[in-house]
């Protein structure tokens, strides 16, 4: 089943060439998420599980947080530190074995100074030990569906069981923004003193004008230098993560750039209103023929800035439509081709209440069935 449409609007002509061209990035993997629009913008071996070094804090973090979320713990719950945390190496917020430290100490204590002894009074804190509370990591990991990660320890310490893919970072950072608002903050703190040593923030792109509140940087040996982050100008929201670069200049270099670019060549256009009519497909055993497909709600779509030309669409349903159908019901999908961008899905809904019909429609669906017409049904549009 064929018919054609016209879906003008969207076209962006203008005189440029194609500078929405992929950005080539120098990190060893990467990936750049639109969130409002749900849009990967860039993904370099996004998949491949490798060395997080600190940025798997964040994971330690979520942890933490779904802990206050659930009443487990407060802001004011004060964990004991013991030898093993004390003695950590790398970045250090500087606990003293024997001392107690609250939580709302220990959240900077991560974010700002990158403390891998604040991560282990964490992790003993709320399961006992360390390897308990990695294997909960790799349980909670599994619960929210991020396959590309394992986890041997609470703070990114070299191990090389402890693996996670940059789409899962992302979908981490994206967690932070959406479940966790109230210590989203934190992310954007320039810096923390604790015991009279102040440290800095060591994501570089802090406090420069572009919109940047979070989230980790990261670095090892094995794994170089990485950040994780997000970014906010006007409505738009991109969460980002890079991984293998040389140095922290050039970490610095890169991720700037990469955030500049995803702001300046991208840009929201309106697709359409909410109940916006796009196709119509048949129903069968309802007491109404056809039924159209409308928008479930507005819906608006991340382009390329210069790019020319139309879009190329195409609604997908299985058909004819079973009754019976409810108003609002999701039926079809809307699927968009873009240049230079993955195709955007849009679910589209019946317009109207269609109840199963009597002995007419059901011979109109025996014709169906013996025409071998069930199935998914395709209607291009242009």
């Amino acid at each position: 089943m064929f018919s054609i449409i016209r879906l003008a609007a969207l076209a962006a002509v203008v005189s440029a060439g194609p500078s929405w061209a992929a950005y080539e990035t120098q990190a060893k993997s990467a990936i750049v998420i639109d969130l409002g629009t749900d849009t990967v913008l860039l993904e370099k071996d996004a998949d491949v599980p490798l060395p997080p070094a600190s940025m798997s804090k964040l994971m330690t973090l979520n942890m933490l947080f779904e802990a206050l979320r659930d009443g487990r713990v407060t802001m004011d719950t004060e964990f004991g530190i013991s030898p093993k945390a004390s003695a950590m190496g790398g970045s250090k917020m500087f606990l003293r074995a024997g001392d107690r430290v609250a939580v709302r100490d220990l959240i900077p204590g991560i974010i700002v100074q990158s403390g891998n002894d604040a991560c282990v009074v964490v992790a003993e804190g709320l399961a006992g030990s360390e390897d308990a509370f990695a294997r909960l990591m790799n349980q909670r990991a599994a619960d929210l569906g991020m396959t590309g990660s394992t986890f041997a320890n609470s703070s990114g310490w070299p191990d090389p069981a402890h693996r996670m893919s940059l789409r899962d970072l992302a979908f981490l950072a994206e967690r932070m923004v959406e479940e966790f608002p109230e210590y989203y903050g934190y992310y954007a703190q320039e810096e923390f003193t604790w015991e009279d040593i102040t440290q800095r923030n060591r994501n570089p792109l802090l406090g420069l004008g572009i919109g940047a509140d979070g989230l980790k940087t990261g670095h090892t040996q094995e794994a170089g230098y990485g950040l994780t982050g997000s970014a906010q100008q006007g409505n738009r929201r991109i969460v980002f993560v890079v991984t293998g670069l040389d140095t922290v200049a050039e970490r610095a270099q890169e991720t700037e750039q990469l955030v500049n670019w995803a702001f300046r060549q991208f840009v929201e256009k309106p697709l359409m209103d909410k109940d916006t009519v796009v196709a119509e497909a048949p129903v069968w055993m309802g007491d109404e023929t056809r039924v159209n497909l409308v928008a479930g709600e507005d819906v608006t779509l991340l382009m390329p800035a210069l790019a020319q030309g139309e879009l190329t669409s195409r609604v997908i349903y299985r058909g004819p439509i079973e009754a019976p159908i409810a108003a609002g019901d999701p039926v079809a999908e809307l699927v968009v081709e873009r240049p230079g961008l993955p195709n955007a899905t849009i679910p589209l809904v019946s317009d109207r209440d269609v109840a199963r019909g009597g002995f007419l429609p059901r011979v109109r669906s025996a014709v169906y069935i013996l025409a071998g017409k069930l199935g998914e049904q395709i209607q291009t549009l242009w």
